[in-house]
């Protein structure tokens, strides 16, 4: 949907009558029921007389179109500023224009497409306005159906009229450069080379027909998105689907394409513990999905699993093309009803209520992903809910699903390949820390590589040892270090220290823990191993897990200040203490249990408490005879 459209005679009357931000502000509450704040008005002004200025010239012809506010179909993204014509030999095109305010701006070391800037009343990491409209520019080449037909040339750019350009300034800084020259930044003084840039793709007007073809194009994944995503799976043995992996999967497939066709609404929730498939099964679908003209997302709260898979599908496509395909659990809270074909939520324990870096935006992330989508899937385990945040329950997702009018359906993954498929090691862990009783507490038979450590030292020497065959091992802790701010880049700079034991947390340096060649002398923790396997994981349990009195403990208030997965328990202790103990206790052991179940090979512990060490390695020794 365009908010405003006209040639380009309209736009420039309409800015000489001083009209066209009142024109666009009419047009969104009139199309959008949404009123327009100040602040957006004010920018509107400033951007769009900014535009006149450039589109003030007898060479552009004076019958282009002119669109502004333009919603990219099935998502919350808007492209700010487009103009449509024809090229040489009457080739269709389209200019894209990203119109920013900022006045400065920062670059993001070891990061590929994040600046820091004043936005929104703060500063704030967002996307390089270059990687923004190129993006856009993806988005729109990937799934429209006429775009891809018609071949219409898109061409992405970025004004920010505001901003004064230095000599080495940080939005030309090396690490940008390949959205630099496909999206190329105007900034202050830059008019003229604006107005060049524009007049090199179009050379004669369309009577806004381009813009028609693109606002009223069906949504269809192009085909080579879906060549590129499809041959990324072939002889990737880590995403084949065996046993009730593939029963569930062909269940999933009928029912989202039955709602692609019926237009239903459908919920489908996948029950499943560590190791049986959840991930494997949602790659998988999101592939063959894509393939058969979906608009189809991989979705996520935490970030790790999201870098690590697109990472591995990384190949023919570019990596805007590949971040459409994957999103933060928080992307839904404008989006329309039914904007998207299917949303395959994984790790959806993990789901919230709020979204935002300050959790004040949106209602229910459950029920906005549920709205969104024809058929949504939620992969689920309950016991791996770590965070006081952590709304995603079976019963959640049925009342979300129910509030919305949606089927719901429940299917089980059972078969266990993690832990070397170990069903037991599972159950000895929920015995052993006092989860839940379990029938099967001892690990007879089972071919799993556990042990426990009598000193940090000599579970890192276990860790690196596994490491070299071929990097499958991390070492991982409980958060009960703090994470130095001063640190988070420097591989020399060791938060955790346990007598002559030094590392650092893992370095926040772009790379994703789970794959990089460094990551082997860093700690990963909940947040950055979650939703991942390894062949084998060193786990140092901090204080906040304890044997006390012939019982295993825990202690909320051992845990890292920094650390955001108890925040408001202090508050609640003091409302509620019985309430606040036991959802702390429960938040440690999954955290835990989370933990001592991403190697699919063997684990090495090491505890704080020696207390807890000599229960475990007593009940470990006992039990192995």
């Amino acid at each position: 949907m365009i908010v405003y459209e006209g040639l380009k005679t309209e736009f420039l009357s309409s800015c000489e009558n001083d009209s066209i931000a009142i024109e666009v502000e009419e047009n969104i509450w009139q199309k959008l029921g949404r009123k327009t704040p100040k602040s957006e008005f004010r920018s509107w002004e400033n951007s769009l007389n900014y535009m006149y200025k450039v589109l003030n010239d007898g060479e552009i012809p004076n019958d282009v179109g002119v669109a502004i506010e333009f919603n990219i179909p099935q998502t919350s993204k808007r492209v700010d500023f487009m103009i449509s014509g024809y090229g040489q030999k009457n080739a269709p095109e389209m200019i894209i224009i990203e119109l920013k305010q900022w006045e400065a701006m920062e670059a993001v070391e070891d990061t590929e497409a994040l600046v820091e800037t004043y936005t929104g009343g703060a500063n704030r990491r967002v996307v390089h306005p270059s990687y923004q409209a190129w993006s856009y520019a993806r988005l729109i080449s990937d799934y429209n159906k006429t775009v891809q037909e018609q071949k219409i040339k898109l061409s992405p750019c970025a004004c920010l009229h505001n901003y004064t350009r230095h000599e080495a300034d940080p939005i030309d800084a090396k690490q940008y450069d390949e959205y630099l020259r496909e999206a190329p930044v105007y900034t202050r003084g830059q008019l003229r080379s604006l107005r060049e840039f524009i007049k090199k793709s179009i050379h004669k007007g369309d009577q806004k027909k381009v813009l028609k073809w693109v606002e009223c194009g069906k949504i269809r994944p192009s085909k080579s998105l879906q060549h590129s995503i499809s041959s990324m799976l072939k002889g990737n043995r880590e995403f084949v689907m065996i046993d009730d992996q593939k029963v569930v999967y062909e269940e999933i497939l009928r029912l989202s394409l039955q709602s692609q066709t019926d237009c239903k609404k459908r919920t489908i929730i996948v029950q499943g513990g560590p190791g049986t498939g959840k991930t494997v099964v949602a790659i998988n679908l999101l592939v063959e999905l894509t393939k058969k003209g979906q608009l189809v997302q991989y979705v996520s709260k935490n970030s790790a699993p999201r870098q690590v898979y697109s990472k591995k599908l990384k190949g023919q496509l570019k990596k805007c093309s590949i971040d459409n395909l994957f999103k933060g659990s928080g992307s839904y809270t404008e989006a329309d009803k039914n904007a998207i074909h299917t949303l395959l939520a994984d790790e959806a324990h993990r789901l919230n209520k709020k979204s935002g870096l300050y959790h004040n935006l949106g209602e229910n992330q459950i029920k906005e992903i549920i709205h969104a989508a024809f058929c949504s899937v939620f992969f689920i385990d309950e016991n791996q809910r770590v965070t006081m945040d952590d709304i995603g329950s079976l019963e959640e997702i049925k009342r979300c699903a129910h509030d919305e009018g949606s089927e719901i359906f429940c299917l089980d993954l059972k078969s266990q390949f993690r832990c070397n498929g170990s069903d037991g090691y599972l159950a000895w862990l929920d015995n052993i820390l006092e989860i839940r009783e379990t029938a099967n507490y001892n690990l007879d038979g089972i071919d799993y590589d556990i042990r426990i450590c009598d000193s940090p030292n000599e579970m890192k020497e276990l860790v690196i040892e596994k490491n070299r065959d071929s990097n499958r091992a991390r070492i991982l802790a409980g958060y009960c270090w703090e994470w130095e701010k001063r640190g988070k880049n420097n591989t020399s700079f060791h938060d955790i220290k346990i007598d002559d034991f030094e590392m650092s947390w893992n370095l926040k340096d772009g790379e994703p823990f789970a794959l990089s060649d460094t990551s082997i002398n860093e700690v990963g923790c909940i947040h950055t191993s979650q939703g991942l396997e390894f062949d084998y994981v060193g786990v140092i349990v901090g204080n906040d897990l304890r044997f006390e009195d012939n019982h295993i403990v825990t202690d909320f208030s051992k845990r890292a200040k920094s650390d955001q997965s108890l925040k408001g328990i202090k508050k609640l202790y003091n409302e509620d203490p019985k309430q606040a103990l036991e959802r702390a206790d429960e938040i440690i052991k999954n955290t835990y249990r989370t933990l001592f179940t991403r190697g699919m090979k063997g684990c090495y512990i090491y505890c704080m408490d020696q207390g807890l060490k000599k229960h475990l390695k007593t009940r470990l020794e006992s039990e192995k005879k």
